[in-house]
Formats: C-alpha cells, structure tokens, sequence
C-alpha cells in the first residue's frame, strides 16, 4: 500500500483527480488530492509560490515519507519538485505528469512563450482559466472539457510569478515523467537533460495535457507501477 499524493495543475482542485483515485484506492492504496490554496473550494486564500509548496509538505506531514508517492501535474510540478526535498526523508518516488519543473531562481513561466499570460497576471493578479476551444485537440471529449471549464477557477498568479527556491540536484531524486505526446513529443529541455540522470524514467501516453480526465484508467496504471520502482 502506498500514500499518493495527488496536486493537479493551474485552475484546478482535488476534485480533477477523482477517477484516477478511485482506480488508485481500488488497488489498495490510500491517496490524498490536494487542492493548492487560492484555487477551487480554497479559493479567495492568498497564495504565492512557496505557499504551494507548504501545501503539499502539509499533505505529507503525518505520512511515511518512505512510502509517499508525490504526483504533480503541469504547473504542480514546480511546487512538487521544491516540496519533495522538504520533507525530510525522500519520497519513494515523485511523478511528473506532463509537468514544468522547478529550476532554481527561475518562475514557472520562465523558459516559454508567457507574455500574454504575463499581462493577464499584471492586470488582474491571476492566471485566467482556458476557454473550451482552447482544449481541442486534447483527447479530451466536449463531456469532459465542460467538466473541466465548469470546474476550473483563476490561478493564483504570483505563483506562477516567483521564483523557485532549490537546495539540491533534482536529478538524485526517483522520478517518473510522463510525457503527454499530444502537448508536444518532446520534453522540455530541462527535463530532457534530467532525464539523463538514472534515477529518472520517461513514459510516454498518447493523449492530451489532461490524461486524468482523457486516461484516468491508464494513468492510474502508471502510477501504480511506479509505486514498485526501486
């Protein structure tokens, strides 16, 4: 039985990873969806950088560390790479879902074409959510774009503005990273250097940037493998 550790990415709660949980807790093992503050039923809750990153320690305290598997999806993974050297002994194993990580002294946008995300953040203080157009594309169906639109709400936008803070090597820590193939067949060229390291694995899905909607069931799969890697 392992301990997951569930933060899915920008706009969303807890509640985006429901189908992948109940797959989870069907093979036995206990999971915790996080919702980051500012976002979902923690909505209105002030929240920079670092407080993500408190939220998912939070999540972990009482845990086994030995026995945690931290999931971050998209933006989540950021607050998760910084969270996974917090917490005192390592994770058994941290999971990248099509995820940004974090580099040291560089924000979540940094690295990407952000300007028009930048603007919307000066001028509002939030990331806004997409649109239904904008999730075309995604494997997703129009059932399952509604249910992401209706659900998703302004993203806190300095965290996505401040910097990460690292104290080590990213690259020492067990890692599974899946890529998303329909969001891009290659990582990112901070990932695609880590991956270099052999403690880091890549997996591939043939779906969209949302697979815990598209592929729950896959996912699920995934995850739990993971849970037995050394």
């Amino acid at each position: 039985m392992t301990d997951f550790v569930l933060v899915a990415g920008t706009w969303l709660g807890a509640w985006a990873w429901d189908e992948v949980a109940a797959e989870l807790r069907a093979a036995g093992h206990d999971v915790h969806a996080v919702t980051l503050s500012g976002l979902a039923e923690r909505q209105g809750l002030p929240a920079g950088q670092q407080t993500h990153v408190q939220d998912i320690v939070d999540a972990v305290e009482g845990l086994d560390p030995r026995n945690v598997v931290l999931v971050g999806h998209s933006y989540a993974g950021v607050p998760v790479g910084q969270a996974a050297e917090r917490i005192g002994d390592r994770p058994a194993r941290v999971v990248f879902v099509d995820a940004m990580v974090p580099v040291d002294g560089e924000s979540a946008l940094s690295g990407w074409p952000s300007e028009p995300v930048r603007e919307a953040i000066a001028a509002s203080g939030f990331w806004p959510p997409l649109t239904a157009p904008e999730y075309a594309g995604q494997d997703l169906t129009d059932e399952q774009i509604a249910r992401i639109v209706h659900g998703s709400t302004p993203h806190p936008g300095a965290t996505a503005t401040e910097p990460a803070v690292l104290r080590s090597d990213l690259g020492e820590l067990p890692v599974t990273y899946i890529k998303c193939l329909l969001d891009g067949d290659e990582p990112m060229p901070v990932v695609a250097e880590l991956l270099k390291s052999d403690r880091w694995e890549l997996i591939e899905m043939d779906t969209g940037h949302w697979p815990m909607f598209s592929r729950p069931r896959e996912l699920a799969r995934i995850l739990n493998e993971s849970a037995t890697r050394p």
